[in-house]
């Protein structure tokens, strides 16, 4: 694998990537230069520098992943990404101590009116009654949005004796409860607030979020921070509440336009405090982001879902991802067994696995199925995204109860094509039922598969016709129901049409397919 670093990123984490894999650090390129080299690297790691669009990621013909050592991925086109079957990972957690921290850095120098005095005392001036601030303590914080760093933030306010109100409408109440935060509406956190500070994402909800409409509901002399994203504070509506003394200072780290024009006019109001995007620019958090991200690159090198994922949602437990794989052999099975083209895929979990989040293993289920017969790549990533391009029904249904296993994965087809697989103690997967017929098949790269009337015979002449065309056999296993029989056999090479044409002829043979679940290409990449 082959790795792009587009962006300055910790030594520690290029030297950890680098014992896996090929790294190359190209800072500062232009888009030019980055659609150039694009196509040679497997993976690419940026910051928020580099913008990773449409023809970027398009132009990566070889991309598996992208990297951003940080949180936000508005510089990436995550819709682009998924349509590709790109996976997408951030660093959700490493950032966090560091941008609260600035957050209260420039809380405290609003309050305390830090910069300016630092500066007049510098120029020989000794104004201390000019420079007089607030105290934090007994004031209210109005935080809005409480993900990681809103809560971090409010757990410290919390410790300043100020009382904490916060904004979210994704966050059940009682949640924020318990940790001392009061849930109030919008309209309540701007009347009642002597601080905000804002914690959300920059999308299409929260552009301009804070506007004219917003400061006019405010509490005279409330002071506003903003460490998540520039354009969620209209900047010109923020200079018109500073002068209309609705906003009596903020503190702004991030900017509509970075870096901000030399005329800026929050560059030249002396009551915005203004810092160049530092929210995460600490060594600690700079090390933690490379590592976080480089570990997601190193564990897709591996075979293993990453922890991380933007466009596949973050995978935290661990006893979820051998069934990510069971589900992608079952999709792959039935899809080999059954009729084309397909029109419905019905997911069945039963057991122990219903307690666990399994939308990936859902979507390992759908590449597993479509990965068969369809030109463009397919994945974890956007399969479901896929799916739903072609038309193809997916149902899921959870059951407390299996069929004497601890756990059970069923697919059907079409409403035809079914097949249960588990987990053993080992973890490796085993095929546990096909249709009617119960099995216990382990797997196998090149498998073929017949189903026949029940009589004698049969086996000897297939094992023959192999025999023939030197195709060894590994495991054979029948499972019988009635007067009928299927037989799936592991076999050390792919059988061409013509054996499968002569197997067809065999009398009382029913149907024939062979099957290539991929495995040794697995290993090997």
């Amino acid at each position: 694998m082959r790795v792009l670093i587009a962006d300055p990123i910790s030594k520690k984490g290029i030297e950890l990537l680098s014992k896996y894999c090929q790294v190359d650090v190209k800072t500062g390129l232009s888009k030019e230069s980055l659609l150039e080299i694009i196509p040679l690297y497997d993976a690419l790691i940026v910051r928020s520098e580099t913008k990773v669009d449409r023809d970027v990621i398009f132009a990566g013909s070889k991309l598996k992943i992208i990297g951003r050592a940080g949180v936000g991925v508005d510089n990436i086109d995550v819709n682009a990404a998924t349509e590709r079957g790109i996976i997408v990972v951030n660093a959700p957690e490493g950032n966090t101590i560091s941008a609260c921290e600035h957050t209260f850095a420039l809380m405290l120098s609003l309050a305390r009116n830090i910069p300016s005095a630092n500066y007049s005392l510098k120029r020989g001036e000794w104004k201390r009654k000019e420079f007089t601030g607030v105290e934090l303590y007994g004031k209210t914080l109005g935080v809005i949005g409480l993900g990681r760093i809103g809560l971090a933030v409010s757990q410290r306010a919390l410790s300043f004796g100020m009382e904490v109100i916060g904004y979210d409408p994704y966050i059940v109440g009682e949640r924020i409860t318990e940790m001392g935060i009061k849930p109030v509406s919008l309209d309540e956190l701007y009347s009642r607030s002597d601080f905000i500070t804002v914690h959300t994402p920059l999308n299409a909800d929260t552009k301009d979020f804070i506007n004219k409409d917003a400061f006019l509901k405010m509490k005279q002399g409330v002071r506003i921070i903003n460490c998540a994203r520039g354009g969620i504070i209209n900047e010109r509506d923020l200079i018109w509440a500073i002068e209309e003394g609705i906003v009596a200072g903020a503190g702004i780290d991030v900017f509509e336009k970075e870096p901000p024009p030399a005329d800026s006019l929050i560059l030249q109001n002396d009551k915005i405090i203004v810092t160049p995007h530092l929210g995460a620019s600490t060594v600690e958090a700079q090390e933690r982001v490379a590592q976080i991200v480089v570990e997601d690159v190193i564990r897709l090198l591996n075979g293993e879902p990453v922890r991380n994922g933007v466009n596949i949602g973050s995978i935290r437990n661990p006893e979820i991802f051998p069934f990510i794989k069971l589900g992608e052999l079952l999709g792959k099975f039935a899809a080999q067994v059954g009729d084309t083209p397909v029109s419905s895929i019905d997911i069945i979990y039963s057991g122990n696995i219903t307690k666990f989040d399994c939308s990936p293993v859902t979507a390992s289920i759908i590449a597993g199925v479509l990965q068969q017969g369809l030109t463009v790549p397919v994945n974890i990533v956007n399969a479901l995204l896929v799916a739903r391009q072609r038309g193809i029904s997916v149902s899921e249904k959870r059951l407390s109860e299996t069929e004497g296993f601890e756990n059970l994965l069923t697919v059907e087809l079409n409403g035809k094509v079914k097949v249960s697989g588990t987990l053993l103690e080992n973890k490796e997967a085993r095929l546990i039922k096909y249709n009617n017929y119960y099995l216990n098949v382990d797997f196998s790269d090149n498998m073929l598969l017949t189903e026949h009337i029940d009589v004698p015979g049969i086996i000897g002449k297939i094992g023959t016709i192999l025999g023939i065309k030197n195709i060894n056999i590994a495991f054979m296993q029948v499972g019988r129901s009635e007067n009928d029989a299927v037989m799936i056999l592991a076999i050390d090479s792919p059988v061409d049409d013509e054996i499968i044409e002569e197997i067809k002829k065999i009398e009382n043979i029913k149907l024939v397919r062979r099957i290539s679940l991929g495995l040794k290409k697995t290993e090997e990449d």
